[in-house]
C-alpha cells in the first residue's frame, strides 16, 4: 500500500506500474483528485473550527448572553462544521479504500507480460535420481496403496478435503520436521502462531479487502482462519519499530492453511494438488529497504534448499508483471515437476513486498533516534507447501513394481524404512469390492482346502 504522501511523490512511477500490470493508470489521477478534494475539505473544516473557537473566546465567562443574531450565526456555523466533517469522513474512507486496492508497482527486473505464459524460466534443477517415465498420477498410486483418501474427506467435510493414511500421514510429519530443522540451521527463528486471526491482521498483509472471498471466516467471533502463516507472523510486529541492527529478522512458522482454491473438476483438480486445507512451513523476512532484493535471493535459496534436499526436479520462474500478486513488487515461483500428471506444480512463491505490507501494518524502523521511523521491507516464501510436495514425492519416487520410495533425508524420521507401506483395507465396503485382505485370505484358504 502507498501512503497518499508517497503517491503524490511517485505518481508517474505508480502509473507506469499499472500500465505494466495491464491496469488503468488513470486510477492514480482519480486518487489524486480525491486527495485534492479531501485536502480542500480538511482546510475548510479547520477554518470553521477556528472561527467557532474565536467566537467562543470573544465572550468572557459570565458575560452577557449572545444576541439572537449571534445565536443564529453560531448555529449555522455548527451545522456547517457537522456537514463538512461528515463529508470529510466519507472521503477519507473512500481514499483509504482506493489506496488499499492499488497494487504495487513491479520492480524493474520483472519481465513484461500479462499471464503465466509470459513468465521467464531462470533455470531447472535436475535431481540425481532418474525421473520415472511411466509414473502414475499421485491419486492413482495413493489409492492403490490406500494411503490417500479423498472420498472420506468429502464425506466428513466436503470437496477439496482429504485424509492421509498410515505412512503417508507419517511422511507429511517427517517433511514438516525436516523443513523446520533445515530452516533453523539457516538462521530462522521459529514461531508458533495463532491459526485464528483478526481482520486488522488480514488487512495488514493484503488479504483484505481484495481476497475476502478466498478466505474462511468465523463470523460469530469476527475472526479468520489463517490462509497462510505469513499473515499472523508478519503482524507480530504491527505498530512496532525495529532498530536497524535488528534487521534482517528472519522467522519461520509451521501451520495448517485454509483457502478457497478456485478451479473446476477434472484431471487438473483430482487428488490433492488443489485443496482447501493444507499444511505449510512459511518463511517471513523483515529487512532494510536497501537490502531487500539481496534478501529476496537469499530467501529463494532457502526455499530451494528444501527441494534440493528431497532430490526433486524443479524450476525457478520470474513472474511477468501482469501476473504478479497485487502486493508483490517481484515474485519467483518454484515449480515441481509431477511426471504422473505431466505438469509443473507451484510449491512456493518467494516475494518481495517492499513497503506494501509494512505501510498497511505500520511496521517501521528508525535509522537514528532523532529521525522519523520509516517502513521496513517485508518478504515471504513458502518453505514449502506440503500437499504439492507429497504429490511430487508420490510421482517422482515411484518404482517399477508400483511402490513408492521414501526420500533418503526422511528415512531416519520414518524408522529407517525405504518404502511407504500400504495401509490395510477394512470394512464391509472393501469386502464387497473383493479387497478386504483378511477375508480374501480366508476365502483363498477355504477354496484350497476344498480343492
Amino acid at each position: 500500500m502507498y501512503s497518499i504522501a508517497e503517491l503524490r511523490k511517485r505518481a508517474e512511477e505508480v502509473r507506469e506500474g499499472l500500465r505494466r500490470r495491464y491496469l488503468d493508470p488513470g486510477e492514480v489521477d482519480q486518487l489524486l483528485e480525491v486527495d485534492t478534494r479531501r485536502r480542500a475539505l480538511a482546510e475548510e473544516v479547520n477554518g470553521l473550527r477556528a472561527r467557532r473557537n474565536t467566537a467562543a473566546h470573544r465572550r468572557p465567562e459570565g458575560g452577557t448572553a449572545p444576541s439572537a443574531e449571534e445565536r443564529v450565526e453560531m448555529g449555522a456555523l455548527r451545522e456547517r462544521i457537522r456537514v463538512v466533517e461528515t463529508q470529510l469522513e466519507a472521503i477519507d474512507a473512500e481514499l483509504r479504500t482506493r489506496l488499499l486496492l492499488l497494487p504495487q508497482a513491479p520492480h524493474a527486473s520483472v519481465p513484461p507480460g500479462r499471464t503465466g505464459a509470459d513468465a521467464v524460466e531462470l533455470y531447472r534443477h535436475v535431481p540425481t535420481r532418474t525421473t520415472p517415465t511411466q509414473a502414475k498420477p499421485h491419486f492413482e498410486i495413493g489409492h492403490a496403496l490406500n494411503l490417500l483418501d479423498e472420498e472420506r474427506g468429502v464425506k466428513v467435510t466436503g470437496e477439496g478435503f482429504y485424509f492421509l493414511w498410515g505412512d503417508l500421514a507419517r511422511l507429511e510429519h517427517a517433511l514438516i520436521r525436516f523443513m523446520r530443522r533445515l530452516h533453523h540451521s539457516r538462521g530462522y527463528i521459529e514461531v508458533a502462531p495463532p491459526i485464528l486471526i483478526n481482520s486488522e491482521s488480514m488487512l495488514g498483509t493484503g488479504q483484505l479487502p481484495k481476497f475476502a472471498e478466498d478466505s474462511y471466516q468465523v463470523k460469530l467471533d469476527e475472526l479468520w482462519l489463517a490462509p497462510t502463516a505469513e499473515v499472523p507472523v508478519t503482524n507480530l510486529f504491527r505498530d512496532e519499530v525495529f532498530l536497524p541492527e535488528d534487521l534482517p529478522y528472519r522467522l519461520m512458522a509451521y501451520t495448517p492453511c485454509f483457502r478457497r482454491e478456485a478451479g473446476g473438476h477434472g484431471v487438473e483438480t483430482r487428488g490433492i494438488a488443489r485443496v482447501h486445507q493444507f499444511d505449510k512451513v512459511e518463511l517471513v523476512n523483515f529487512t532494510l529497504p536497501e537490502h531487500s532484493y539481496e534478501q529476496l535471493e537469499v530467501l529463494r535459496e532457502d526455499a530451494e534448499a528444501v527441494l534440493k534436499g528431497l532430490d526433486l526436479p524443479y524450476r525457478v520462474i520470474n513472474l511477468a508483471a501482469g501476473d504478479l500478486p497485487p502486493k508483490a513488487a517481484k515474485c519467483y515461483d518454484l515449480e515441481l515437476w509431477a511426471p504422473g500428471s505431466n505438469r509443473w506444480l507451484e510449491v512456493s512463491s518467494v516475494s518481495n513486498f517492499e513497503a506494501y505490507q509494512a505501510t498497511r501494518a505500520n511496521i517501521r524502523y528508525r535509522k537514528v533516534q532523532s529521525e522519523r521511523p520509516e517502513p521496513v521491507h517485508t518478504l515471504n516464501g513458502s518453505g514449502t507447501a506440503l500437499a504439492r510436495l507429497l504429490v511430487a514425492i508420490l510421482e517422482n519416487y515411484q518404482t517399477e513394481d508400483d511402490r513408492v520410495e521414501i526420500p533418503a533425508v526422511l528415512r531416519e524420521e520414518m524408522g529407517g524404512a525405504k518404502h511407504l507401506e500400504p495401509n490395510p483395507l477394512v470394512g464391509e465396503r472393501e469386502l464387497a469390492r473383493g479387497r478386504h485382505p483378511k477375508r480374501g485370505r480366508d476365502a483363498q484358504a477355504a477354496a484350497s482346502a476344498s480343492g
